[in-house]
């Protein structure tokens, strides 16, 4: 977010480590954003132990099923999700999307120890290779995410979203979603997991766009600038609740079908190339590209092993 030159002219020039070279706005982000991974991947267990209670005794989610929605067991990770999400929604509006997103490796790392210990969801070698893969590549990401632009109102950000470019990937974004919820997911949904989680991943990018937007709004509003006046406003919430309801109808499908070691990584790397791609489109940043072509370096790996 908004930083000032002279504080990073001096932390660059002092050639101290690489927290003294963030600017504060930055490190909040990134505190937040590992408080966000922690509770995130808490939550994918429990919620996945939530949803196997339900579906002994009701319809299960991966078949159509909302059983679920009655099982205080899946509510707990809900809430544990919640938090995580919160946390994570407030590290946008600190910190650029290019630099919070990645560090959702972390929940990868804890979703796969839980499932090993709680629900006895074994991880083979390659997704063991898998996640280290993820860490040391949002490591880098991290290491090297670029100062974002400075936002004054959520109308700039508007005005960003509502370029050509970025319309029409939101565009391809909404017709690639249409395409597999109606035409795969009824034939394919619980064989291939690439199904479920691409509508996540896909709804997702849009999603963080989204949120950092809301989050800007906020943070101004906070500051004293009021952005609750704007409709701009109004209409990234509205985005942003579709998409978080969407993304957390076809993610319970996915865990109910798949194992929750398997379906956490690949979807955080779909998702998270995702967003960068679209931070890419939006923002302009040709430096994110260069990021974006390494984090589709592990989508590759992953889905190769």
């Amino acid at each position: 977010m908004a930083t000032e030159a002279s504080t990073s002219a001096a932390a660059g020039a002092g050639g101290g480590s690489w927290v003294e070279g963030m600017s504060a706005d930055n490190i909040k982000g990134l505190v937040l954003a590992l408080s966000s991974s922690f509770f995130i991947g808490a939550s994918f267990i429990v919620k996945k132990k939530g949803l196997k209670k339900a579906g002994a005794c009701g319809v299960r989610a991966g078949v159509g099923g909302y059983s679920y929605l009655y099982e205080p067991l899946w509510w707990a990770g809900m809430i544990t999700m919640i938090v995580g999400e919160v946390a994570n929604f407030a590290a946008y509006a600190f910190a650029p999307a290019i630099l919070v997103t990645p560090l959702g490796a972390l929940s990868i790392i804890i979703s796969a120890v839980l499932a090993d210990i709680m629900l006895k969801e074994k991880l083979h070698i390659f997704g063991i290779l898998g996640c280290v893969l993820c860490v040391v590549g949002s490591t880098t990401i991290v290491l090297h995410a670029p100062q974002e632009r400075e936002i004054e109102s959520v109308a700039e950000v508007w005005d960003l979203a509502t370029e050509p470019a970025f319309l029409f990937y939101a565009a391809i974004v909404l017709a690639a979603t249409f395409v597999l919820i109606f035409r795969f997911i009824p034939q394919y949904g619980q064989t291939h997991i690439m199904v479920y989680i691409g509508v996540c991943s896909l709804v997702g990018s849009l999603s963080v766009m989204s949120v950092k937007a809301l989050g800007i709004a906020l943070k101004l509003t906070f500051s004293g600038m009021n952005q609750l006046m704007y409709p701009q406003t109004w209409l990234f919430t509205i985005v942003v609740v579709v998409c978080i309801l969407t993304q957390m109808n076809y993610l319970n499908k996915a865990l109910d079908t798949f194992n929750t070691a398997v379906v956490s990584p690949i979807y955080y790397t779909m998702f998270t190339s995702l967003t960068i791609l679209a931070s890419v489109i939006m923002f302009k940043v040709i430096s994110y590209f260069y990021i974006f072509c390494s984090n589709a370096c592990q989508a590759f790996l992953w889905f190769t092993f």
